[in-house]
């Protein structure tokens, strides 16, 4: 079955065999550990436990005896560590509460507790009051007198108990453990020598199955590198890789037979050609090959062909290079004529270039001063713009002097309406005055002052109000002038215009002009360029034609060194070469 199964496959089986016998290891292994641990947790839990159970045992013990020295002494130092005691047992019972979970030990500690709150009521409260309130003797006194009833046995015992149950949980645990670590050794020992057999077994069929075939055939195939190709191929019946590999060599070894035969071929064959490849290396195109394998048939076809036609193409090339010398010979004698006609239309177009150049110079410096006088033009109606807006100002500030004149003047009429009224409100304070007789002097005596005081600012106001008047006479003249002024200003700009108009279009077309000539100045240039080139290329022209002669009888004297077959009259053809070449040579002479 195995040697059926593909490598992949055998090393899967193996690794899966292994790796569920380390599983199968591993649980168990795991589930001692987590015995062990289950253990521990449980004896650590009995043993705080018993710790707690203890501890209260000692706290009471500790109160008891607290409580026997202050009876006896009176000293109450021993208070303090008796209080310290019933702390520490109240404590150490509620914690010891919490970690309990059998209904049993709840019941015992419970019981211990109750028992501690009676011996307290009874005995210890009750004699510590008594101690304190000066009753020592009658405290002392009850105790004898009660005997094995003041003791702690009722609350000391339940605890005790809960101690030997919790020393017999720890023995069990401690046990188990024992037992989980046994197991666990066991189980890795077992567990280890099992996986190493089973590794064993598995290295032995894997090396059996793999590793002896793989050596077996890098064997096989290094005496067939050595050139043994009559060695027998075991292994290739099998469906694995390795039978792929063995039915592998078994083509290399039938190829490498296969190839012995071909080498002796290849070496006849290479010899033919190399005796028909010497022949052409000496100009010999009448070579063919005969009597190569069958093999190389083909190649014999193809080689005889290539002569054939090489032989062919060396006649047509000895016939053609004549005809080729003689138009060579004509193109260049029409390239003469056409260079020197080129250089003398090339004369002519640099001298109508130069002409065209300066009137396009004379143009082009008309269309600049048709710019400058159009930019003067243009600053002129600026400036008259200007001086339009200037004069609008002006306009503007004698409308405002006008109208403030005409303000300044209702507000004189103003002041000469108070003076009115004031030169009449003095009227009627002196007649007041003078029927007041002799207690309205000094009043009359100031109504006379505002009075004439009225009568002096009535006057200027008058003399103010005409001399006004007049200003805004004067500033309505003016204004009229300067509204004349900015009519005449507005006529001139716009006549300015017109004229900046009328040179910006000269201007315009004269820069028009001068670009049209100087498109036609350029293209004349690149005229002159072109014909120049066409001359330089024709001379170029003549230089190839003539040198392509000089190459021409080379290939010619090259291609009669050539031996190629009778043509079809059983005449060479070299012969009818040179009589075709004989014309043209004369010509060219």
């Amino acid at each position: 079955m195995l040697s059926n199964m593909n490598i992949p496959k055998k090393l899967g089986v193996s690794f899966l065999v292994i790796s569920m016998s380390a599983a199968v290891m591993t649980i168990v292994f795991f589930a001692n550990i987590w015995e062990i641990r289950s253990a521990t947790a449980r004896s650590n839990h009995a043993q705080e436990v018993y710790a707690k159970a203890l501890t209260l045992e000692t706290s009471i013990l500790r109160e008891n005896s607290q409580l026997r020295g202050f009876l006896v002494t009176g000293d109450k130092s021993y208070l303090k560590s008796y209080d310290e005691a019933r702390e520490e047992y109240d404590t150490t019972s509620r914690e010891l509460e919490t970690l309990l979970v059998d209904p049993a030990k709840r019941a015992l500690l419970a019981k211990s507790v109750e028992e501690k709150a009676r011996w307290r009521r009874q005995w210890s409260d009750r004699l510590t009051a008594w101690v304190k309130a000066g009753r020592r003797d009658e405290a002392q006194q009850a105790v004898r007198d009660a005997g094995k009833a003041v003791l702690t046995s009722a609350i000391v015992l339940p605890l005790r108990d809960i101690r030997a149950e919790e020393t017999a949980a720890i023995q069990e645990n401690a046990a188990s453990q024992e037992r989980a670590i046994t197991t666990a050794i066991v189980a890795l020992v077992l567990g280890g020598i099992m996986l190493i057999g089973i590794a064993i077994m598995l290295q032995m069929l894997l090396s059996r199955s793999i590793a002896r075939p793989i050596t077996r055939l890098t064997q096989l195939m290094a005496e067939l590198a050595k050139g043994k190709n009559d060695v027998d191929v075991p292994g290739s019946e099998r469906g694995d890789e390795l039978g792929d590999m063995a039915r592998a060599v078994v083509v290399f070894r039938d190829a490498a037979r296969a190839k012995v035969g071909d080498d002796r071929e290849r070496e006849q064959a290479l010899q033919a050609i190399g005796g028909g490849l010497h022949s052409l290396s000496q100009a010999d195109l009448t070579v063919r090959l005969t009597g190569l394998p069958p093999a190389f048939h083909q190649l014999a076809e193809d080689f005889n062909g290539a002569v054939q036609n090489l032989s062919s193409l060396t006649s047509d090339v000895r016939g053609s290079a004549g005809a080729i010398r003689t138009n060579i010979e004509e193109i260049r004698q029409a390239t003469d004529h056409l260079s020197a006609r080129s250089e003398q239309q090339a004369a002519s177009l640099r001298e109508t270039a130069a002409a065209v150049g300066e009137i396009t110079q004379g143009v082009r410096d008309g269309a600049v001063n048709a710019s400058d006088a159009n930019r003067a033009v243009t600053e002129a109606r600026d400036e008259a713009e200007k001086g339009g807006q200037i004069v609008a100002k002006s306009i503007t500030a004698m409308n405002g002097i006008d109208q403030a004149s005409r303000e300044i003047v209702d507000i004189i009429a103003v002041i000469d309406g108070i003076a009115f009224q004031t030169n009449l409100l003095a009227l009627n304070a002196g007649v007041e005055a003078a029927r007041a007789g002799d207690a309205g002097k000094g009043f009359a005596v100031v109504a006379s002052e505002v009075r004439a005081l009225a009568q002096r600012s009535a006057d200027a106001a008058s003399d103010v109000k005409s001399r006004i008047v007049s200003a805004i006479d004067h500033v309505r003249s003016g204004v009229a002038l300067v509204d004349e002024t900015g009519n005449a200003l507005q006529r001139i700009i716009g006549k300015v215009s017109d004229v900046s108009a009328v040179v910006d279009v000269i201007a315009k077309s004269s820069e028009q002009q001068a670009h049209s000539l100087s498109q036609v100045n350029i293209a004349i240039g690149e005229i002159d360029s072109v014909t120049q080139q066409n001359a330089a290329m024709v001379e170029e022209s003549t230089a190839a034609a003539t040198m392509l002669a000089k190459e021409c009888g080379a290939l010619v004297s090259s291609v009669m060194r050539f031996n190629v077959d009778a043509g079809p009259n059983g005449v060479s053809p070299v012969g009818a070469t040179e009589r075709s070449m004989r014309p043209a040579l004369r010509r060219v002479s």
